[in-house]
């Protein structure tokens, strides 16, 4: 039993098929170690692809020659051993659905519908190819492997067609595939089925769907559909399903509508060459084989003895007829160079021949090994998508309620990566971790703190502070070097000294800002700087207050003379100091600073800084600064107009304006900033008031001792 492609067009490769059955027939017979004494015979049947002459066909050969007769056979001598065919599901199914009534044993070459794989629905059913749940599996897997997630499908409106369309929707959905259109191409002739099609037309050319699977029953109406069609399909990917893999007719129709096409496609199996035996069947050999004549009619345009077909083919196809030499060959036709399904008839005959000589001979069966399969595809893989891939750094949001495959896709916000290709989520980097620029993994932040080596501020920071800290060791070195003049003694050299100390240190402690803050310089900073500018501007109220005591004193008679006393200078400082300790040292013990990594502040950095502690306790260092500072100011501003040649109150008063002014400057600056920033507005007043604090007060005794020493005298600072 064999198929056609339509009664009007004969296909040579199912006439291949054919003759390979007669060919394998005549081998078994000359082989006496096969079913010894025993003739095969045949009878064959074409059902042309319709099940109703295919059901009708079974019923003949069960009935035997003669009038049909279900339930009756009319063969006296030969029986029936069993049925290869036929190829298609159309006309596999009923031809199954009757023999499994009568337990005879059928063999298909080409049926792959799955739903035949119920043995309980059909015992006696064999097949040569596998079936469709199986291709199907491996056609989904191959789809995912190529990154399709967006598909079309094609199929025959049939039985058949409606089936595999489910078991085909099954796997895709298994495999995250979704599924963009399903178009059923119905049987119609051409210029009705394009009718029919026209919205099936614009749903392919408008769908961003690349791939195209066919699916079900081939047919000539399926090919010639697609044939119209190979203008939408010229920037598509057709995939054949396993029915559609051994059709080689569909590039016969045209090549370029099907170029670049992707078939799944099982190994041939091995069988012997049989050209030879092909060529032998001519006309000019077989003048009674009418199906022959007819292929060379059709194909090769040559008369044949018949002038009914002469006139009929002329008619239909517009083609002038010709005489012909009678060698031309069947090879030569391209559909008969094809396999096809050749080695599945083949192994299908030999495989029923082999079972009966198996029963014949009272033995075992013979174990027959699965062929295993492979597959192979040479072509640049195309691309089929509702989206396009979410790259790295990304993430899917769900565009349609419908299909999971079409999405839209946003980057990840703040502080997120995806590493993977269409990720459905994105990961959170961990506090010390920051997407880096493409988001697509997590890498260190950057640690800011006023770095020796990074910062070019730094550098600038430190000249300043060595060079305002040995200028202000060449002054007390001047001081002590001049310590007996009388400007010297005149504004108390010991707290000069220690004003002078303190101002040095102050610059130096500049130091304990710079670099990665630890624990213990997050501590060191605050209290050696809070307690040194506190000793400072003790030492500037005490002068300050010896000044206007100083001139009270100079009074006859007055009161103040037993408060003037370098003591009661000393008793000022210590105590103005002794509180700022005590303020520190109770800071320390409840809550002093500490290092901490603010990893929140800024996006991809961390700001290693110090954190205070107890702010009250910060807040009450800088306030009982400002309490003496304030005091030291409205000290010297009162004593600024005492006549004296050398009124060492207008300086103070303005090195504590310079000091009051910066530091006032200074804490809103401060509280607006972050990281290096705020340590850098820090150290930047410290610098500028201490080097206010030195200016005002000591470069005008510094110039008088070195380049006016004629006023460094005793008479000079009393003339007034």
């Amino acid at each position: 039993m064999y198929g056609c492609l339509a009664v009007e067009r004969p296909v040579p490769l199912f006439y291949k098929y054919l003759l390979t059955f007669i060919f394998v027939i005549e081998e078994i017979n000359k082989d006496q170690t096969i079913l010894p004494n025993v003739t095969l015979g045949y009878h064959i049947y074409d059902s042309c692809s319709d099940a109703p002459k295919a059901a009708k066909s079974v019923l003949q050969i069960l009935s035997g020659p003669g009038k049909t007769i279900p339930n009756y056979s009319c063969m006296q001598h030969n029986k029936l051993s069993g049925i290869i065919g036929d190829q298609s599901s159309i006309t596999t199914v009923p031809m199954a659905q009757i023999l499994a009534v009568y337990r005879y044993t059928q063999i298909s070459y080409g049926e792959t519908n799955y739903a035949l794989s119920d043995r309980n629905l059909y015992p006696t059913l064999y097949r040569m190819v596998q079936g469709g749940q199986v291709s199907y599996s491996l056609l989904s897997n191959l789809i995912k492997f190529f990154g399709w997630t967006w598909v079309g499908i094609l199929a025959s409106d049939n039985d058949s067609g409606n089936d595999e369309i489910k078991l085909l929707i099954q796997y895709l959905t298994t495999n995250s595939i979704c599924v963009a259109y399903t178009i059923k191409i119905a049987f119609a002739a051409l210029t009705v089925l394009y009718e029919m099609n026209k919205m099936s037309i614009d749903i392919i050319r408008k769908s961003s769907a690349q791939v195209i699977i066919l699916c079900g029953t081939y047919s000539s109406y399926f090919a010639d559909f697609l044939t119209a069609l190979k203008d939408v399909l010229s920037d598509k990917t057709l995939v054949f399903g396993p029915t559609f893999a051994f059709t080689p007719f569909l590039l016969e129709h045209d090549r370029e509508a099907f170029n670049g096409s992707l078939v799944l496609q099982p190994d041939f199996l091995p069988i012997p060459d049989m050209k030879s035996f092909y060529n032998s069947y001519q006309p000019i050999n077989h003048p009674e084989d009418k199906l022959l004549s007819h292929i060379w009619l059709v194909n090769l345009h040559c008369l044949s003895k018949d002038e009914n077909s002469n006139d009929m083919y002329s008619w239909i196809y517009k083609k002038s007829l010709h005489n012909c030499s009678g060698t031309e060959r069947l090879t030569d036709f391209t559909s008969f160079r094809f396999q096809g399904l050749t080695d599945r008839v083949y192994t299908a005959v030999s495989a029923m021949a082999h079972a009966l000589y198996n029963m014949h001979m009272s033995m075992s069966g013979q174990s027959h090994e699965k062929i295993p399969t492979y597959y192979e595809y040479k072509h640049q893989i195309p691309k089929s998508q509702c989206s396009e891939n979410c790259i790295p750094g990304t993430r899917k949001v769900p565009s349609s309620s419908i299909h999971s495959c079409c999405y839209n896709c946003v980057q990840c916000s703040e502080g997120e990566i995806s590493n993977v290709t269409d990720s459905e989520n994105c990961l959170k980097c961990g506090d010390h971790e920051w997407p880096n620029e493409k988001k697509d993994q997590c890498v260190p932040k950057v640690l800011e703190f006023l770095s020796y080596t990074n910062d070019t501020i730094v550098v600038f920071i430190l000249i300043a502070s060595i060079v305002f800290c040995f200028l202000t060791f060449l002054i007390l070195i001047t001081f002590i070097l001049h310590q007996d003049t009388p400007i010297v003694k005149a504004n108390n050299k010991n707290l000069s000294f220690l004003l002078l100390v303190s101002i040095m240190l102050s610059f130096l402690s500049v130091f304990l800002f710079l670099g990665r803050p630890v624990d213990v310089t997050c501590m060191l900073r605050q209290v050696s700087f809070g307690v040194l500018f506190t000793v400072a501007i003790s030492c500037v109220l005490g002068k300050t207050i010896m000044v206007y005591i100083a001139f009270k004193a100079t009074k006859p008679g007055s009161s103040w003379n037993r408060w003037v006393s370098t003591k009661l200078s000393n008793y000022v400082v210590l105590l103005c100091s002794s509180v700022q300790v005590l303020i520190c040292m109770s800071w320390l013990n409840i809550s002093p600073p500490f290092q901490e990594m603010d990893t929140h502040s800024y996006q991809g950095k961390i700001i290693v800084q110090c954190n205070e502690g107890s702010v009250v306790g910060f807040y009450s260092v800088l306030g009982y600064m400002g309490v003496l500072s304030a005091s030291s100011f409205i000290t010297a501003f009162l004593a600024r107009t005492l006549p004296d040649s050398f009124n060492e109150a207008k300086y103070i008063t303005f090195s504590m304006l310079v000091f009051c002014s910066v530091w006032i400057t200074m804490i809103p600056a401060y509280l607006s900033t972050k990281g290096k920033y705020m340590v850098a507005v820090e150290i930047f007043a410290i610098l500028t008031s201490s080097a206010g604090l030195l200016s005002c007060i000591f470069f005008p005794k510094c110039y008088i001792i070195l380049w006016r020493q004629e006023l460094n005298t005793k008479r000079h600072l009393l003339e007034k």
